[in-house]
């Protein structure tokens, strides 16, 4: 199943704590994991997270203040978040193409403001407020269970096969004949699930694969690897290992 690499976080970086847990049987096709993302400490300089792509929605709430929450999806390039000083957030991944909800609310960049839709990102966020961890996953769990009855998170069938197969495609045809569809009806499908075109979820989809496994069972050769790596993260490969130890 697919896999995305957590977001960077400097190796120079103290002080700052990154935590996954995995969701429930019941949500194992839907729910990528919760997270929790937190200083410690105060720092002494702005924390800087470095978003990378994977086509994935995020549901995420402010724990520092419970207003401040949203619905958070990137597209193709990594994006560079000021956090602050301070900072506690909380969250549910949500797999490639399972969140049906209004795509008008969904942000690519640092959340700020209050959260004035209709999920309950606020409610659920001042119920965990203060709990440990382990104690906010089930009542995110059950936050989860709400968007599922309302229709906001839905199984997709054409990105679930997708994701199962990922090593077999090569090709946005190769994509095409994985699901049984033409190139022109997944172009359809694919726009109106995750917001992306089939070249660019695959542009994804390789990138967050080359963290895994060999690149060059990914690209045609090490330049090609390099600029869609570089194009992708602001990176070269051995420059983003070295800074954020992936």
């Amino acid at each position: 199943m697919y896999n995305p690499v957590p977001d960077g976080i400097a190796t120079s970086v103290r002080w700052v704590h990154y935590a996954e847990a995995a969701p429930p049987k019941q949500l194992a096709g839907l729910v990528h994991c919760f997270w929790e993302l937190r200083t410690l400490a105060v720092l002494s300089e702005d924390f800087r997270y470095h978003a990378l792509p994977d086509a994935c929605v995020n549901l995420l709430l402010n724990q520092t203040d419970t207003e401040i929450a949203g619905i958070t999806a990137l597209n193709t390039a990594s994006t560079v978040l000021n956090l602050g000083t301070s900072f506690h957030y909380v969250g549910v991944q949500l797999f490639p193409g399972v969140w049906q909800g209004d795509r008008g609310e969904m942000v690519g960049s640092y959340v700020g403001t209050p959260y004035r839709g209709k999920v309950p990102l606020v409610p659920t966020s001042e119920r965990i407020a203060g709990l440990a961890f382990e104690e906010k996953v089930p009542l995110l769990v059950e936050l989860v269970e709400w968007c599922i009855a309302q229709g906001h998170i839905v199984p997709n069938i054409v990105t679930a096969r997708i994701l199962a197969h990922l090593d077999g495609i090569r090709s946005v045809e190769d994509m095409a004949q994985l699901v049984g569809i033409s190139p022109r009806h997944l172009q359809r499908t694919l726009k109106r699930a995750t917001g992306f075109t089939p070249h660019n979820l695959l542009k994804v989809l390789r990138l967050q694969q080359s963290f895994r496994k060999h690149h060059l069972d990914l690209y045609a050769d090490q330049a090609h690897f390099i600029h869609e790596f570089r194009r992708a993260t602001g990176y070269t490969p051995g420059k983003y290992r070295k800074q954020f130890g992936v």
